[in-house]
C-alpha cells in the first residue's frame, strides 16, 4: 500500500476524526481499546483494515452515534448494522404509546421530546394549553425548540429572562454543532446567528466559558405570567431510530405558577373547550 492510499483511509480519517472530537489521544484510545498504539496508528493512516469487531469496539470507545457507526462501517468495507428510520414510521408503533406515556406522567406541567436539532417530535397537551397563549397567532406554535426562543416571531417576545436563557442556550448549541456531528444542528445554529440581536450574545459565550447550571424562563404576556425551569432528560435509545432523543420538562419555580397551570388544566378540562375563550387570569 503506497503512501497516499495510507494517509487517504476513509475509516482511518473518520476514526481521527472522532478520536479527536472525544478528545483522546492515541494512546488514551489504545488502552481503552485493549490494543497497541502501533495497531491504531496504523488504522488511522491505512497501514491496516480493521475487522467489523473492530469498527465496533472503537466506535464503542469513542461513544459515536448509531447511525455513525454505519458510516464508519461502510469506511471500513462492512455493510451498515443500524435500522435507520424516522419516528412515526408504522412499524415503530409500539415506541410512540411509550413516548406518549412519559409525556403523559408530566401533566398538569409541560412537557416535549425533542431530537438533537431541538425539533419537537411530541409535546403533551400541557405544553400545547401554556405556550398556546404565547404563540403568535400567524406562526402558531413553533416545533423546534431552540428556534421558538430566538425567532423574532417566537416565544422570544414574551420571555422577561430572554438573555439569560438565550445565551445558556445559545452556548449548548455553539457546542454540539462544534463537533460537526450533526449537520441539522450546524445549519441550526447559522440560522440562529442571523436572528437579529443574536450575534451580539456570542461576546457572552466564551469557548472556555460553562454553561448555567439552571435553565430557568419567565414568560409574561399582559396578565399572564409564568416562571418555570427546565429540565432535558435522555431517551436512552433502543435503535438507531430513536438515539438522541431527549425529554424537556418545564417545572413550576414559584408557587404562583404551580397555581396557574393546574387553574388552566381544570378549566380546559371543566369547559372541555378552547381554553383561550374560556380562561381568565389571575388577578
Amino acid at each position: 500500500m503506497n503512501g497516499a492510499a495510507q494517509t487517504h483511509s476513509p475509516f482511518g480519517g473518520l476514526l481521527r476524526h472522532w478520536r479527536t472530537v472525544r478528545g483522546l489521544s492515541q494512546l488514551a484510545l489504545a488502552l481503552e481499546a485493549g490494543i497497541s498504539t502501533r495497531h491504531l496508528s496504523f488504522l488511522e493512516t491505512g497501514r491496516a483494515q480493521p475487522s467489523r469487531a473492530m469498527v465496533e469496539l472503537l466506535a464503542g470507545m469513542l461513544d459515536v452515534p448509531l447511525n455513525e457507526r454505519n458510516t464508519l462501517l461502510l469506511a471500513a468495507g462492512f455493510a451498515p448494522a443500524y435500522d435507520q428510520r424516522p419516528p412515526g414510521t408504522p412499524d415503530l408503533g409500539p415506541v410512540q404509546p411509550a413516548l406518549d406515556f412519559i409525556l403523559e406522567q408530566q401533566e398538569p406541567y409541560p412537557a416535549v421530546v425533542i431530537d438533537a436539532a431541538s425539533n419537537i417530535l411530541r409535546r403533551n397537551r400541557a405544553s400545547r394549553r401554556i405556550f398556546g397563549l404565547f404563540a403568535d397567532p400567524a406562526a402558531g406554535l413553533i416545533p423546534n425548540t431552540v428556534r421558538s426562543v430566538f425567532h423574532p416571531r417566537g416565544i422570544r417576545q414574551y420571555v422577561v429572562n430572554w438573555k439569560d436563557l438565550a445565551t445558556g442556550m445559545l452556548h449548548r448549541l455553539h457546542y454540539h454543532a462544534a463537533t460537526r456531528t450533526n449537520e441539522a444542528v450546524v445549519q441550526l445554529r447559522e440560522e440562529v446567528m442571523a436572528y437579529p440581536g443574536v450575534a451580539s450574545l456570542w461576546n457572552l459565550v466564551g469557548v472556555e466559558s460553562q454553561a448555567p447550571g439552571l435553565r430557568t424562563m419567565t414568560l409574561q404576556k399582559g396578565e399572564w405570567s409564568f416562571a418555570f425551569f427546565l429540565t432535558v432528560s435522555t431517551i436512552v435509545p433502543c435503535e438507531n431510530s430513536f438515539e438522541g432523543l431527549h425529554l424537556m420538562r418545564f417545572l413550576p419555580s414559584d408557587k404562583a405558577t404551580e397555581d396557574a397551570v393546574h387553574r388552566i388544566a381544570e378549566q380546559v378540562k371543566l369547559h372541555n373547550s378552547d381554553f383561550r375563550v374560556q380562561m381568565k387570569p389571575a388577578v
